[in-house]
């Protein structure tokens, strides 16, 4: 695997993004997707090039009271596949021997981190998930697709090791969309 420089760092205190909220269309997108219905889906927070969901944004608290603590969830099935052929390809283990060995690059994980939980915490505040964002942050490196699906909600430059991981992944919009929507009638 190659390192990708470094995006420039975000500014301290982002503001989290205006979401549209997501339409009947795009919840089937995700239902397809997903090969199941969507739980707590708020939000589309980032379209893939070929115009359907591939992040949706959901709520901290479940409708059933369960905590969820993964903010933005990546759901496009290709873009999940490619971020699971790096894991498995170790790029998670080279990843986390950075982590330990860069001050700077802990910073920046670190911010990252910070990042998810403002911008979570923006929609609700859940008190069994205070303080714990996602993906291993921010002392280890766990889940590709939730650093992806945050480098894609939020830009470049928030999250280093999601930059990475867009960076390496194959184009997964490429070869069209990921599943087939009935037009709505």
């Amino acid at each position: 695997m190659s390192v990708v420089p470094p995006q420039e760092p975000a500014a301290d205190s982002v503001p989290p993004p205006e979401r549209q909220p997501a339409t009947e269309a795009d919840l089937a997108a995700v239902a397809a997707q997903l090969g199941r219905p969507p739980r707590g889906t708020r939000a589309v927070a980032h379209r893939c090039p070929c115009g359907l969901p591939d992040v949706v944004e959901t709520t901290p608290r479940l409708a059933d009271g369960t905590p969820f603590p993964t903010l933005f969830y990546l759901t496009c099935p290709r873009a999940t596949a490619a971020c699971s052929r790096l894991e498995s390809a170790g790029l998670m283990k080279e990843m986390a021997e950075r982590l330990a060995e860069d001050p700077e690059l802990a910073a920046r994980y670190r911010a990252a981190h910070e990042d998810y939980l403002t911008r979570r915490e923006a929609i609700g505040e859940v008190p069994e998930i205070a303080g714990i964002s996602a993906g291993g942050m921010p002392g280890r490196v766990k889940c590709l697709h939730v650093h992806l699906g945050h480098a894609l909600a939020a830009g470049p430059g928030v999250n280093p090791f999601g930059d990475e991981t867009l960076a390496l992944v194959e184009k997964w919009w490429a070869a069209g969309p990921c599943v087939d929507v009935p037009a709505a009638e």
